[in-house]
C-alpha cells in the first residue's frame, strides 16, 4: 500500500504543531464545472479524525471535475505549496460504475506526503490547515493523465478518491531542537553546528591517517527532550550523508529542502540507520559512522559514488516519531 502512495508523486510535474480535531462542518470546492450530472460531488465520507473513514461512492460513472471537501476543519497552520506533511489516508480507484479501496495507512503508521504531489492532490491540500480531514475526488486529468500508472493499477480513465487526515506539516528548515552535548571528534568526524537556524551542520573527517571504525558508531550530538524512538515507528528526519574516504556529501535532505520519512526497523533504510537511531530521543541530532556491512554492503551504491569498501557518515536530525495509527 505504501508503494501506491509513492507512485502518487510525479517528479516530471513539477508539513506546525499537531492540531486537535476541529469542527465537522464540511466545506467544498470545485475547480471546474461540467454540463452533465456531477457525480463526483456526491462522494461522501464520515468518521473521526485519525480513524478510518467510511466512504460512500455512487454506483455510477465519475464526472470530470476535481472535487475537494474539508470534512473536518483543523486549527493548525496552513500548508504552503513547499511544505511536506504527515498524514493518514485512504484511497479508492473509481472505474466505470465500480470502485475499490487500494491503499490505507489507518491500521499501520502515517506517511509523509512529499512534493511534488499529483496535481489534484496539490490543489486539494495547499492552504488547508493542520488537523483537517480532506476529501478529494481526483479525475484523470488531475491525476495520472492519459497514461495512467500500470504499476499502481491505474488506467487512463481512473478517478481517484482520497480521504486525508493532516497531522503535521514540515518545511526544509526544520531541525533538531535539543541541547548540544557533543561535537564528535577524536577518531570520529567533527560536526559543527550551523551558524544560522534551519541550516545543515558541517562535517570534517579525521586526519587521513585515522582508519574508519569497523563497527557501527553512534554518538548523540544534540540531545532532544522528546520520547525515545522505537522500532516500528514512522520517523521524520533531516540528514546529510558523507563518504569517509572522500569527505564528500553524497545525499542530503537539506539540499532538497525536504525532510525524509521512513518506518524504522522495517528494512526501508540501511541497517546502520535502523540500529543506530533506535533508542534515540525525538529532537536529537545523531552522528552515525556506518561500516559497509551496515550500509550498502560489498555491492556499494555506484550511482552515489559509494564503493563496497566505503564507510559512511551521517548526521541525522530526528524531528518526530509517530506510532502506529497516530492522529492528534
Amino acid at each position: 500500500m505504501r508503494r501506491f502512495l509513492a507512485a502518487l508523486a510525479i517528479p516530471l510535474l513539477a508539513g506546525a504543531a499537531l492540531a486537535g480535531c476541529g469542527s465537522s462542518s464540511a466545506k467544498s470546492a470545485s475547480t471546474s464545472s461540467s454540463s452533465g450530472p456531477d457525480t463526483n460531488a456526491s462522494v461522501t465520507a464520515s468518521g473521526l479524525f485519525g480513524k478510518a473513514p467510511s466512504v460512500t461512492i455512487p454506483a455510477s460513472k465519475a464526472s470530470s471535475d476535481l472535487k475537494v471537501k474539508t470534512l473536518i476543519q483543523g486549527t493548525g497552520a496552513a500548508i504552503a505549496s513547499s511544505d511536506e506533511f504527515v498524514g493518514n489516508y485512504v484511497v479508492y480507484t473509481w472505474d466505470g460504475t465500480a470502485h475499490k479501496q487500494v491503499g490505507s495507512t489507518y491500521a499501520t503508521v502515517p506517511t509523509l506526503f512529499t512534493n511534488p504531489l499529483l496535481p489534484g492532490l496539490q490543489k486539494a491540500v495547499v492552504g488547508q490547515k493542520v488537523g483537517s480531514r480532506i476529501l478529494a475526488v481526483v479525475p484523470p486529468k488531475d491525476g495520472f493523465g492519459s497514461t495512467g500508472n500500470s504499476q499502481a493499477g491505474i488506467k487512463a480513465t481512473t478517478t481517484l478518491v482520497f480521504v486525508i487526515d493532516v497531522i503535521k506539516s514540515y518545511n526544509g528548515t526544520d531541525a533538531a531542537a535539543g541541547s548540544q552535548v557533543s561535537s564528535g571528534g577524536g577518531n570520529l568526524p567533527t560536526v559543527t553546528a550551523p551558524k544560522a537556524a534551519g541550516q545543515a551542520p558541517t562535517v570534517k573527517m579525521p586526519a587521513s591517517s585515522v582508519k574508519p571504525p569497523t563497527k557501527l558508531q553512534v554518538q548523540t550530538l544534540v540531545k532532544g527532550s522528546g520520547a525515545k524512538v522505537g522500532k516500528g515507528q514512522y520517523l521524520i528526519v533531516q540528514y546529510t550523508g558523507y563518504i569517509w574516504r572522500t569527505g564528500n556529501v553524497f545525499d542530503a535532505s537539506w539540499s532538497r529542502k525536504a525532510p525524509f520519512g521512513f518506518q524504522i526497523g522495517a528494512g526501508q533504510v540501511i541497517p546502520g540507520w535502523d540500529n543506530g537511531l533506535a533508542g534515540q530521543t525525538v529532537g536529537s541530532r545523531v552522528l552515525l559512522v556506518i561500516p559497509p556491512a551496515d550500509g550498502y554492503g560489498s555491492a556499494g551504491a555506484s550511482q552515489a559514488g559509494i564503493k563496497g569498501t566505503d564507510t559512511l557518515v551521517f548526521v541525522v536530525d530526528i524531528l518526530d516519531a509517530y506510532p502506529a495509527s497516530a492522529s492528534s
